[in-house]
């Protein structure tokens, strides 16, 4: 009896486990089946940042890159505001990506003395550019003993957005930008490895590439590649571009994150990947609507597995593939990505918003060190309480912010 009693017992208590399990179930399923129906896909409830502080933080920031370029067209590489001390450090690609920042910014909302400023840029670096028969034309940076690919790239990007931004520029300057940009793509094309990647170094005197790739100069050159063709009509790029896409990808995600699901390679690839990715996805060429999933797939690992939100230097590299994943996601109806990158943007770039001197939203360490320098105000610091403003630090930032605006925060 006693036996027949246990037995009885266990018997209701899994009867009343299943049926906790099917309410609990049917719960989970209602709930998800209401916020799927009622919460719009682009609703973001409870934001930090807004398009009124972008706004600001773009003029401020804006107005810190103007401040540090200097009478020969190139830039302040990075300033230590609190000490007063001017880091006497270079890097040619971070050189190229500040122009091209001024020219992402132009490209937004052009302007005289942008246009002025970028003139200046770009003549500093025709300046130290050389030319070979074949009309292949490449920078020589100063003090660099080899040329970087990535400087090439950038140099191209700011071309072409700036010759995309407006009818009305001078027409003499634009003529000499057509004729660079067409040796510098040239140049570019010449230096594709078989694999379809790009040699991350060339020689100065030659022109030759040489070496391994390089995840940064691989999405700097694809992706400059790709918007000539898409904006500029470059057609007989797409071929290339397509090839290229497919390699990159291949050895800079797949086979990267086989090696290391957290790769080093696969972070330096992402930003750069997912620009270019975006333009194929948002493209009218034929095969090119997967690379819609990838960006968005890019962006999963850039937040879930890379930890974007947990790291505690200058991560605005992140939301510049972020948002163009958020922008994808909306586009395709994909709702949940929609609000998760959402969600992240919010979060990230209204911390790192919090780190520009001046800005709108100063954190504890900048309302400690109050200042009016003009060399600093705009910057934006690559850590919460470090004061040296690197130059590219303040690009990437400028950058995600043009794009949150366009995209996210509309109004």
């Amino acid at each position: 009896m006693e036996k027949r009693g246990r037995k009885f017992r266990r018997s209701i208590l899994a009867i009343v486990i299943v049926c906790s399990l099917a309410l609990a179930l049917l719960f989970f399923t209602t709930v998800t089946d209401h916020q799927k129906t009622e919460k719009p896909s682009n609703e973001m409830c409870e934001t930090k940042l807004t398009r009124e502080i972008l706004d600001e933080s773009l003029e401020l920031g804006t107005q810190f890159i103007l401040n540090n370029q200097k009478p020969e067209g190139n830039f302040n590489y990075e300033y230590d505001w609190v000490n007063e001390q001017m880091n006497t450090d270079d890097s040619e690609v971070r050189q190229a990506g500040a122009l091209w920042g001024l020219s992402l910014i132009y490209n937004d909302n052009p302007d005289e003395t942008l246009m002025l400023a970028l003139e200046e840029g770009f003549n500093f670096f025709k300046n130290c550019s050389m030319e070979s028969d074949d009309g292949y034309k490449w920078i020589v940076y100063p003090n660099s003993l080899s040329g970087r690919t990535g400087t090439v790239a950038l140099i191209a990007l700011s071309i072409i957005d700036f010759l995309r931004s407006s009818e009305d520029t001078d027409m003499e300057l634009k003529t000499e930008l057509w004729a660079d940009l067409d040796k510098y793509l040239d140049f570019l094309v010449s230096l594709r490895m078989e694999n379809g990647q790009f040699y991350q170094s060339y020689d100065h005197e030659t022109g030759v590439g040489y070496g391994g790739s390089s995840p940064y100069f691989d999405g700097e050159s694809l992706l400059a590649l790709t918007k000539a063709a898409k904006y500029l009509n470059k057609d007989e790029l797409k071929p290339i571009i397509l090839e290229s896409a497919n390699a990159t990808y291949q050895n800079n995600v797949v086979n990267a994150l086989e090696d290391d699901p957290d790769s080093s390679t696969t972070k330096g690839f992402f930003q750069w990947g997912c620009m270019a990715y975006y333009e194929l996805a948002t493209s009218d060429w034929q095969n090119t609507e997967s690379y819609s999933d990838i960006v968005i797939s890019l962006s999963d690992w850039m937040i879930d597995v890379h930890k974007t939100l947990e790291r505690t230097r200058n991560t605005a590299y992140a939301y510049e593939g972020i948002i163009h994943a958020y922008e994808l996601a909306r586009i395709t109806g994909d709702k949940n990505h929609t609000e998760k990158f959402a969600s992240v943007i919010d979060e990230g770039l209204y911390k790192l918003t919090s780190w520009q001197v001046g800005g709108p939203i100063q954190n504890e360490y900048l309302q400690n060190h109050t200042t009016s320098d003009t060399l600093a105000i705009g910057g934006i610091m690559n850590h919460k309480e470090e004061p040296p403003l690197r130059i590219d630090v303040t690009q990437h930032q400028m950058h995600a912010v043009i794009l949150a605006r366009r995209y996210v925060y509309t109004s």
